[in-house]
């Protein structure tokens, strides 16, 4: 592949220029999808407190807006910086598409449970009741879960491109690139993993402050950087000293 006409984007030679069919189905998946997450009302509000109760639907909405926007992004960079239409990148690409649909009506459960419970009820829960905290356990287990599953399924998508390297001509800071991606999205992947884990260990009825743990797992997503400059070093060593 010659490479050495391509666009740049932060040190990226960007090699997908065209947008292929599987690029452009997932794009509209996903769109698919957010109309799922808008569609939360039987009709029009005619009265302002009708209007208020559903805006009070919107912090949930945003959440998983940014969750599944966060997803979109990460495929549509890979798509952009690699270009691959091969059979693992399409079928990979069909399984996020897959998990995101089977996840958004939990995910929206999710987060308008968890706005319920933090405000104190102020905005309504999609549930009628939360029988006690095994509801919350499954709504971090749930969640957990789909985090796990969706950064899993990039993590195949970037580790795939990884092993393509050498036709896609990627040059040694391309390539530690990559492998610092594969390395953030497992860590995600472990982070999701282990809030589960987390929420099956808890008791049945925890202390207040201990409610949340599960939760408060997903900090160590702030270890994301370092955990990429780290697989982003290991490549450089790895990769520059077989091409010297």
């Amino acid at each position: 592949m010659d490479t050495r006409a391509l666009p740049v984007e932060n040190g990226f030679r960007l090699r997908g220029g065209q947008v292929t069919r599987t690029e452009a189905f997932v794009d509209a998946a996903f769109a698919f999808t957010l109309t799922l997450l808008v569609i939360s009302v039987d009709r029009v509000p005619s009265t302002i407190q009708e209007l208020l109760d559903a805006l009070k639907g919107v912090p949930a909405f945003a959440a998983c807006f940014a969750q599944l926007g966060l997803f979109w992004h990460g495929h549509s960079r890979w798509s952009r910086r690699y270009g691959l239409d091969d059979g693992r990148s399409t079928l990979l690409s069909l399984l996020l598409v897959f998990l995101v649909m089977v996840y958004v009506y939990p995910l929206k459960l999710l987060f308008g449970t968890f706005f319920a419970w933090i405000t104190g009820g102020w905005i309504p829960s999609p549930l009628e009741r939360l029988s006690g905290y095994d509801d919350i356990r499954i709504m971090f287990i749930v969640y957990g879960l789909a985090f796990a599953t969706l950064s899993l399924c990039l993590a195949a998508l970037y580790s795939h491109a990884l092993r393509q390297r050498a036709v896609l001509d990627l040059d040694l800071e391309e390539t530690a690139q990559t492998a610092a991606e594969v390395a953030v999205l497992r860590w995600a992947a472990l982070v999701g993993a282990l809030s589960l884990l987390t929420a099956l260990a808890m008791p049945a009825v925890p202390p207040y402050w201990l409610a949340g743990l599960p939760g408060l797992v997903y900090f160590l997503m702030n270890l994301s950087y370092w955990v990429g400059k780290r697989a982003a070093g290991r490549a450089r060593r790895r990769y520059g000293a077989g091409s010297s």
